[in-house]
């Protein structure tokens, strides 16, 4: 570094890359279908009526796992085009398969970060929906920085929220929901679906995974967030 260069700022991660095996069938999936299901950053903003072919209400999901749970929201909603991001390639691999199995064609994905996939992929006031499910939690104090709900990332995300549009947020975990709820009590151009630092019930839209059913037994809760954009 030069006497006068500016410190290099590298931009805290809410994720850790997981290793993981993708089975044969899940393999193959990527492969043959990442050219018609992938979405690549590389690419720039996206005009999702080229994307999908139609004109449809489009729901972006942040880190969707193995991808059961949007695979099931799209089949139950064909009128709706979804794009799920996610940074773990087993996971997209597994979406690409259920999604090859199911004949799906209203859903794409990026294998990339979501803050990325954000500011260079999507237009500003386009989306019906944003979903971020069981997100890391970084349960530990020292490393909430790390959580991805922050103000600055819900009023990027509010910037691609058409006016109407919904925030849907959830965890499993109280203390997160609580950091959630405080973030966004506090974010401008944002209403809670159910009243002042209120919870939502789950919407019938959002399937009860299997960790989800797990917890439950358990005596576990999950806490539903829906805020819309007003402004």
């Amino acid at each position: 570094m030069t006497e006068n260069a500016a410190p290099i700022r590298r931009r805290i991660k809410s994720f850790v890359l997981r290793t993981g095996r993708m089975t044969d069938g899940q393999r193959r999936a990527y492969e043959i279908n990442l050219a018609e299901l992938g979405l690549q950053r590389s690419d720039g903003m996206q005009n999702f009526e080229n994307t999908f072919g139609r004109v449809a209400p489009v729901v972006l999901e942040i880190g969707f796992g193995m991808g059961d749970s949007l695979a099931e929201m799209a089949a139950n909603a064909p009128e709706n085009d979804f794009i799920g991001v996610e940074v773990h390639t087993p996971g997209v691999g597994r979406l690409m398969y259920l999604v090859q199995d199911a004949g799906l064609k209203n859903v794409r994905t990026y294998e990339d970060d979501a803050v990325e996939v954000l500011a260079q992929c999507i237009p500003d006031n386009s989306l019906s929906r944003v979903q971020v499910y069981f997100p890391d939690p970084w349960h530990k104090a020292r490393h909430h920085k790390r959580r991805l709900i922050q103000p600055q990332f819900v009023q990027a995300l509010r910037s691609k929220l058409n006016v109407g549009g919904v925030l849907h947020l959830a965890t499993d975990w109280e203390n997160y929901a609580e950091h959630m709820m405080d973030v966004m009590s506090e974010a401008e151009g944002y209403s809670n679906m159910a009243g002042d630092r209120a919870y939502s019930p789950r919407p019938d839209y959002r399937p009860i995974t299997k960790f989800e059913k797990r917890g439950e037994r358990l005596g576990h809760g999950v806490w539903d967030l829906l805020f819309t954009k007003v402004s």
